[in-house]
């Protein structure tokens, strides 16, 4: 049954790459800057729509997909863009029964003894599950979010269609070996597996309310520990509105400004100092609250970002906000981890002019825009980048998105300098932990180097000290030489038996082959034989080195 479920599926995939892979899907990503037209977005309208129904009813995998893609505005024409966000809310609900089986079979006891009351009709359906208004029998308003029945199967058996999918790309095409499709693949598994664990949702929204329990204008909904496991989720309940329903009459009844000031300051901080990052903060997942705060939802995709990246980021950040284009570069180059055919002077001009151009447009300057597109020119010049850079440039172009939409007037370029000193603090700060790791460094280090220096000397002074360089492979062109030789050897017998066949035409014998010396014509045919082998036998061998080169590249990747 799994064979041919996998092969259903497999079908799907085809399909879906035939059907769309020669569209305008990516040639067409809204860079023809002579043909442009303000009410029809760049790209096959029909085309979009189709492909959005099309990830929709292969199932909740590939929604996910879409609503990743959604808002990668740098690899897709708007057209497509614009599909693919009905995902993140058009999701058709599974049966209520369904919902009560879940939930009472999660929480040992049913639904009634649990809950006072509880909707049949919910809230909200997205691609892996659903959330319920309910409350609770201690009169406690609450919102309950149930997972899809079968959604952890599903999703286990797409992900190793796209898996293998992923590696015979990387094997066997250029654009795998560039991109690590299969790396790719292996991080947005690890980001689905924690969609799919409620109780690490729960964790997200205790660790973001101590987060944000600093700024009077953030709230973020309390978990109930009680009612909650890996696929049932209960929290309180924030009535409000999604920002992007809150019209420009709406917004004068509210002062916009220390809202958007809390939350990016706040998302700025949890970046780059408590290395936390909500990675889906689109305008759908922010709530406007009747007191006048911004709620924070749908924390299941959360990451972690390591402290180097903190640190590399803030750099970029400053650079990108002062206009710096040799900055930026030098900092993405460190960064980044340089494929074959990387040019490093042409990686220069084009982010220096990418940074220039962006610095034209003022206060509209988007640096999540612009860390997106940053990540895409990497890419083109054969840099690859950290995928922590994608995933915060992803957040705050969705940050930006929800800023400007309750204050136009709002710079997060001009955001980012007032809060520089703030960031560098935050990245100038060191745990105890770290005082406690960097005095037993120093301690080993002083206890060990007059042993050290002492070992030098004397083998310095004795005519003993080597320095030994890896310039070159050594055994690797020891091999290829030996190889070189022993073809080079066999040419030349070949030739000589040649040579010699040709030479006994002329003795005259009884013994003949179609007129010619027997002998003669013998040497001939073993040494066409002979050729005919040595050619497999190259072939063979070079495809074989060829294939160990190409595993070999990917390791190191």
């Amino acid at each position: 049954m799994a064979s041919t479920a996998h092969a259903g599926r497999y079908a799907d995939l085809v399909r879906l790459l035939l059907r769309h892979g020669r569209s305008d899907l990516v040639t067409g990503a809204g860079l023809d800057e002579f043909l442009v037209d303000e009410d029809v977005p760049s790209g096959d309208v029909d085309k979009a729509t189709e492909l959005a129904a099309d990830l929709e009813r292969m199932g909740p995998t590939y929604i996910k997909l879409g609503q990743l893609l959604s808002t990668r505005y740098d690899l897709l024409p708007p057209a497509y863009t614009e599909a693919l966000t009905r995902l993140q809310d058009s999701v058709e609900p599974f049966p209520f029964e369904q919902v009560r089986e879940i939930v009472e079979a999660e929480l040992g006891a049913s639904l009634r003894h649990l809950f006072e009351s509880f909707d049949e009709t919910p809230l909200a359906a997205a691609s892996l599950g659903q959330v319920h208004r309910a409350r609770t029998q201690s009169g406690r308003d609450v919102v309950v979010k149930v997972q899809r029945p079968g959604i952890r199967e599903v999703v286990r058996d797409d992900m190793e269609v796209l898996e293998k999918l992923a590696s015979l790309a990387d094997g066997h095409t250029g654009a795998g070996r560039r991109f690590g499709f299969a790396r790719l693949l292996a991080q947005f598994r690890r980001s689905l597996a924690g969609e799919l664990d409620y109780t690490r949702e729960a964790r997200n929204l205790e660790r973001f309310r101590e987060l944000t329990a600093d700024y009077e204008h953030l709230v973020v909904p309390e978990p109930l520990g009680d009612y909650t496991t890996s696929k049932v989720l209960t929290m309180e309940h924030i009535e409000g509105r999604k920002i992007t329903e809150v019209g420009p009459l709406g917004l004068l009844d509210i002062d916009a400004r220390p809202l958007v000031e809390e939350l990016f300051a706040c998302y700025l901080r949890m970046i780059l100092d408590d290395g936390v990052l909500h990675a889906d903060p689109h305008p759908g997942n922010l709530l406007l609250t009747p007191d006048g705060r911004i709620a924070l939802l749908d924390l299941g995709m959360v990451a972690t970002v390591p402290p180097r990246i903190q640190t590399q980021v803030v750099k970029l950040l400053l650079a990108i906000s002062d206009g710096d284009g040799e900055e930026t570069a030098a900092v993405l180059a460190s960064m980044g981890h340089p494929l074959a055919g990387y040019d490093a002077a042409r990686f220069r001009e084009d982010v220096s002019h990418l940074v220039s151009s962006s610095m034209e447009l003022g206060g509209d300057l988007q640096a999540g825009s612009v860390l997106v597109e940053l990540s895409r020119l990497s890419g083109v010049h054969g840099l690859r980048p950290p995928a922590e850079m994608s995933m915060i440039g992803k957040a705050l172009l969705n940050l930006d998105q929800a800023t400007v939409h309750l204050d136009p007037t709002f710079s997060p370029a001009d955001a980012i300098r007032d809060n520089a000193s703030n960031i560098l603090r935050g990245g100038l700060a060191v745990s105890p932990g770290g005082i406690m790791a960097a005095a037993i460094e120093a301690k080993e280090f002083t206890s060990q180097l007059p042993r050290r220096a002492n070992r030098i000397l004397d083998a310095l002074s004795e005519g003993e000290l080597t320095v030994r360089v890896n310039a070159i492979d050594e055994s690797r062109l020891l091999t290829v030489m030996q190889r070189l030789a022993n073809r080079l050897t066999m040419g030349l017998v070949l030739a000589s038996i040649v040579i010699g066949a040709a030479l006994m035409m002329q003795v005259p014998t009884h013994s003949t082959v179609l007129g010619y010396p027997a002998i003669a014509m013998i040497f001939f045919v073993l040494a066409a034989l002979g050729g005919a082998c040595l050619v497999g036998w190259i072939v063979a061998t070079d495809r074989r080195i060829a294939r160990q080169a190409r595993r070999d590249e990917l390791q190191r990747r």
